[in-house]
């Protein structure tokens, strides 16, 4: 008798199998249906009673798959009588939460984190001259002037610094290149958060290399943004660099 063995028993052989988790399927689905646009943003999402009744599956299966979705920023749960599950596409804070996590986990080098900033932020300069707004350049302006009035502060003047180069970032009209300078923003100033390398003469050079970024970006001129802007990091990295190698680089929460 074929596929038997001496004793009658089968010998036919199966490799374990893996079976997903009702809960990973359910948040497959949801989440193809919103990245595909099925589900527009804001919309409802039905109560978790509802969901119960026409997936078949419990409600713990659903409430998990709902914070599946919530930990990845597709869904907003809003708690109350009018609450519940809503529909959210991922943004540039979704993208820059990432790389955030990346960086911190990975403990990536100042240095790595400050060529990364001297690659891109130029071309984010040049795209800030080509599609800046009126409202883009009122952000970079309150930045600027937030950096001169800073006083004595080293907080105000690192937190008016990643302002103005996430609004350059952001006047690129780039979403990508937005996340990915308010991660590295953020990371690179947390780095250099140190009176001793935060002098006044850092302050100065700071402003005016805004200022002149800036006046490119209003200007329209493409190339001259371009130049300055590779100046204004290149100097800054050459000054970090020469005053502390850091290896750990903390996060802001």
């Amino acid at each position: 008798m074929p596929n038997t063995t001496r004793n009658g028993r089968s010998s036919i052989q199966l490799t374990p199998m893996e079976v997903p988790k009702a809960s990973d399927v359910l948040a497959n689905e949801l989440r193809e249906r919103i990245l595909s646009g099925d589900y527009v943003e804001g919309t409802p999402l039905p109560p978790e009673r509802e969901l119960v009744v026409q997936t078949k599956m419990s409600r713990t299966t659903v409430r998990e798959a709902l914070r599946i979705l919530e930990v990845q920023g597709l869904v907003r749960i809003k708690a109350g009588r009018a609450g519940g599950a809503f529909v959210q596409r991922p943004g540039e804070q979704s993208m820059a939460d990432t790389v955030a996590l990346l960086i911190r986990g990975r403990q990536i080098r100042l240095a790595a984190l400050l060529e990364t900033r001297e690659a891109i932020e130029p071309f984010c300069a040049q795209l800030a001259a080509r599609h800046r707004t009126d409202e883009d350049l009122a952000r970079l302006d309150a930045a600027n002037n937030d950096i001169a009035g800073a006083g004595d502060s080293l907080d105000d003047f690192l937190q008016a610094n990643i302002d103005w180069h996430v609004a350059v970032a952001s006047a690129s009209h780039n979403e990508l290149l937005s996340g990915l300078m308010i991660s590295l923003s953020r990371a690179i100033y947390a780095a250099t958060e140190n009176e001793g390398f935060i002098d006044d003469k850092v302050r100065e050079i700071t402003v005016k290399a805004h200022r002149s970024v800036t006046k490119a970006i209003r200007d329209k001129d493409a190339d001259a943004a371009v130049r300055r802007m590779s100046r204004h990091v290149h100097s800054y990295a050459e000054s970090i660099k020469d005053f502390e190698k850091r290896t750990d680089i903390p996060l802001d929460e």
